[in-house]
């Protein structure tokens, strides 16, 4: 009976963790405003970011201006520089605080777009645009989506927003509750703690899998973007998929870890029994 009540513990711990890991690392780099920030800067220290991204600028600046010809080509320098700069990612990361804040917050109205205006105050920029008499926009309203709603709709996500980190947070102290009822329920702790590491290895080979699988849908929903943006876009997501990554390396490690200790201290564990159990004997003769 316990070894059965060990083995139920053991399949919802495994069960727990398979829901804590993703839902930890969507909190932290999705749903929460400052590690979304952090991932957009991270992206953007990427050249295959930078290229697109001021690709879009030239072009929104171009189009808004009417600058043509040498003045097009200069201005497509500037952009190059601004965005090869170390001043980029902290701005790029501040857009997408705007446009993180219409998925999820009540506070946006209206067609999902960023302004790339604020860019347009980097020197690189500003001084070549100074250079040919040319304003620079006071608004560079960029949409995200290719039509009017792309599917969405502001403040979609607040109640991810609002109960995210209430579900990620409980999922984990489950995860931990259930993996200490499951090592009390055991008679052999050392297996037991093994077979959590197993756990760890089960998740972290499903999250890999999970993440191809999910590639697609998250293809499909990136074809909603256009030109550049979906550029832009496809850039971000590859460098979350490189952080689940990296989540996942760690839960396979860790349960490996753990694998390697529960064999350890069954190992010792059974020593320990033998000596033991050969003491009464030698004591008899």
């Amino acid at each position: 009976m316990r070894s059965l009540l060990a083995l139920l513990l053991w399949l919802l711990t495994t069960a727990l963790l398979a829901v804590s890991i993703p839902a930890l690392w969507t909190q932290h780099h999705v749903v929460s405003v400052d590690g979304y920030s952090d991932l957009a800067a991270g992206a953007a220290r990427n050249p295959a970011l930078q290229q697109p991204m001021a690709a879009e600028l030239t072009e929104q600046v171009v189009n808004a201006t009417g600058a043509s010809g040498v003045q097009a080509t200069l201005i497509g320098a500037a952009a190059n520089s601004y965005t090869g700069s170390s001043v980029f990612p902290g701005q790029f990361a501040a857009v997408n605080r705007v446009a993180h804040r219409w998925l999820f917050t009540n506070d946006a109205q209206g067609r999902w777009e960023v302004d790339l205006s604020p860019m347009l105050a980097d020197n690189s920029i500003r001084q070549t645009l100074d250079g040919f008499g040319v304003q620079a926009p006071t608004s560079l309203q960029v949409p995200v989506t290719e039509n009017e709603s792309g599917g969405l709709r502001p403040g979609q996500l607040r109640p991810v927003a609002v109960w995210g980190p209430w579900a990620s947070v409980g999922a984990a102290v489950l995860t931990v509750v259930f993996a200490l009822l499951t090592l009390t329920a055991s008679r052999r702790r050392g297996k037991m703690i093994a077979a959590l590491g197993v756990s760890g290895l089960l998740v972290g080979a499903a999250g890999w899998a999970g993440i191809e699988i999910g590639r697609g849908y998250v293809d499909d929903a990136l074809s909603r973007t256009t030109g550049n943006i979906h550029a832009i876009a496809d850039v971000m997501v590859d460098h979350a998929v490189a952080s689940m990554h990296m989540w996942l390396n760690l839960t396979l490690t860790v349960g490996g870890g753990l694998v390697i200790i529960g064999v350890i201290v069954s190992l010792l564990s059974g020593l320990g029994r033998s000596r033991t159990e050969e003491v009464p004997a030698t004591r008899k003769r």
